[in-house]
């Protein structure tokens, strides 16, 4: 009887272990620097970033570089504060003893209004940081980004026929 329950126990655990690991594994070229996974949607998504490895591209001088890590700092202190006030905000909201309709809603209300703002926010520190390139860098990062535009439009191609397929269309 022993046996069997460990037979039993194996032949539930392995499968388990095995698809576990396997999924873990993943595909490497669709996670980004940190090993995060990411949509297609954000590997190729449009506008020019400088990200960093793209900064090694195109040849920054150390104030270039320095201008760009200030510019970032700046960034990330701003966002963080303004993460933060948005979880105390939701956080009273959602621990309060009764839910309050009337706040939920102006709160929903607010961050509509205020994606706009952000977005706005996000094209001008983008346009900062790309003041700090000189004309040669700037064309290079246009050649860059036309590249990868190409290369992933057509990795998008057979997966949006796939799905077009799939929903009969």
């Amino acid at each position: 009887m022993k046996m069997v329950k460990k037979v039993i126990l194996v032949a539930v655990v392995l499968p388990i272990t095995l698809g576990t690991a396997s999924a873990f594994a993943g595909n490497k070229d669709s996670q980004n620097d940190k090993g995060h996974k990411s949509s297609s949607m954000e590997q190729c998504s449009p506008g020019l970033h400088l990200t960093p490895r793209l900064m090694k591209k195109l040849d920054l001088t150390d104030a270039q570089e320095n201008q760009l890590k200030e510019l970032r700092k700046a960034d990330r202190a701003e966002m963080e504060a303004k993460m933060d006030e948005h979880a105390q905000h939701m956080n009273a909201l959602l621990l309060a003893d009764k839910f309050d309709k009337a706040q939920a809603i102006t709160m929903v209300k607010e961050e509509q209004k205020d994606r706009i703002g952000r977005q706005v926010d996000r094209l001008e520190k983008d346009f900062n940081m790309l003041s700090v390139l000189t004309p040669a860098q700037k064309t290079k990062l246009l050649e860059i980004g036309k590249k990868y535009r190409q290369k992933c439009a057509k990795e998008m191609k057979p997966s949006m026929g796939k799905e077009h397929k799939e929903k009969g269309e």
